[in-house]
């Protein structure tokens, strides 16, 4: 099983992949882009205390306060809130006054534009965390603009549609209501309920009750689990499966509402369910291939580093054994290709020939999500301090 150096070794080899031969494409996304490559290696410059990713962290976020203007999209992790959030993360963090400064104004440009192009409902056809009103929220409150945050999530009071079991939003212009953390009912939840938090709005909060329990009320696992479906009616059916198990479908990020939820309210029975979501995890069969199609992805958003979250939270907050922790790092390490231009991940297309992907420096998909929740780990098998560097607008810290 790995241990701290063993991981440490895998998260170096990835930042310098990611300070080497990546990144001459990038775009800049929070998603796949450099925004959250900035974030991975503002975390490698915390734990190791090396400044060679602190450097190339400066270089990045040089490259998007340089592009602030170009830059029309808005969204969390599509846009300039995304961009907000990692030059304000490196305004806070590095101690080059001048390019934080430089940060600092380049953020509030970019918050500035977004909140100019709101239309009185959104910033466009996508009403949920990815690209829409629910991550605009988190991210403008992560990055200290309450009210653009506010702003964000006051159209849900307007638009919710009751259910036999509480209320959902349709977050896309097709019929289809999606359920989970990333497109769907639960990042709306975590938006209220965060927001509503920080503003003293109750009546977001009640809001986001409603909607936790609409997704609730769909469970199809039985007392011991908790499994919802991806949509219904089910979304694009030929290409997306309809249950998943990682952070933006299924119950890895379930369970991070469900955290968010507890501590807001003080309901035990939100741990209740986030342990049932944690079961359904641990008896799926991943990190393993079970069948073509399954389990693909070693990334933060769909894979093996997003389950690796929960498993470092549930550690930290509750005492979990490591155990599938270990199972997951040491996935990730059999997965990993390392030479010397560094260490990546390939994910897995089985319709494709050839299956395996080219490995993408991004927070979603490749190294930056992955060296994140990596150096985490290292820092919990040792008892050393658990929190991130910088937190993930839609990641709940660990109390």
């Amino acid at each position: 099983m790995p241990d701290r150096d063993a991981a440490e070794a895998l998260a170096r080899g990835a930042l310098d992949w990611l300070t080497g031969s990546a990144g001459n494409d990038l775009d800049r996304t929070l998603y796949s882009g450099t925004a959250g490559v900035v974030l991975a290696l503002l975390e490698g410059q915390r734990h190791f205390g090396d400044d060679r990713y602190g450097d190339a962290a400066l270089r990045g976020a040089a490259f998007l306060a340089a592009s602030v203007e170009d830059d029309e999209g808005c969204s969390l992790y599509f846009g300039l809130t995304g961009t907000a959030v990692a030059l304000r993360s490196v305004h806070r963090l590095l101690g080059d006054e001048q390019a934080d400064r430089a940060a600092d104004r380049a953020a509030d440009r970019a918050l500035s534009l977004v909140r100019s192009r709101f239309d009185g409902r959104g910033w466009g056809d996508m009403h949920e965390l990815l690209f829409g009103n629910a991550g605009i929220a988190l991210g403008a409150l992560h990055a200290g603009d309450l009210d653009l945050a506010v702003l964000a999530v006051e159209p849900y009071l307007r638009t919710a549609d009751a259910t036999p079991g509480g209320v959902n939003w349709g977050v896309r212009p097709t019929p289809p209501r999606s359920h989970h953390i990333a497109h769907g009912t639960l990042g709306i939840v975590y938006a209220l309920a965060a927001v509503g938090a920080a503003a003293g709005r109750d009546d977001l909060i009640e809001l986001a009750l409603a909607g936790a329990a609409d997704v609730v009320a769909r469970d199809e696992a039985g007392p011991a689990g908790f499994l919802v479906p991806h949509s219904d009616p089910q979304h694009r059916p030929g290409l997306i499966e309809r249950y998943s198990y990682g952070w933006c479908n299924g119950p890895a990020g379930d369970a991070q509402v469900f955290r968010l939820l507890g501590a807001l309210t003080g309901d035990s029975a939100w741990a209740v369910r986030a342990d049932r979501c944690w079961h359904t995890v641990t008896h799926s069969g991943l990190p393993r291939r079970v069948r073509p199609g399954f389990w693909d992805n070693n990334g933060r958003c769909c894979g093996t580093a997003g389950v690796l979250a929960l498993a470092c939270d549930r550690h930290v907050e509750q005492g979990e054994p490591l155990d599938f922790a270990d199972v997951l790092v040491d996935d990730l390490r059999t997965r990993a290709t390392a030479d010397a231009g560094g260490v990546r991940w390939s994910n897995h297309e089985h319709r494709a020939t050839p299956s395996a992907l080219e490995p993408e420096a991004g927070w979603a998909m490749g190294n930056a999500g992955i060296v994140r929740e990596l150096l985490r780990y290292a820092r919990v098998t040792a008892g050393a301090d658990p929190a991130y560097a910088v937190p993930w607008p839609d990641h709940p810290p660990t109390r």
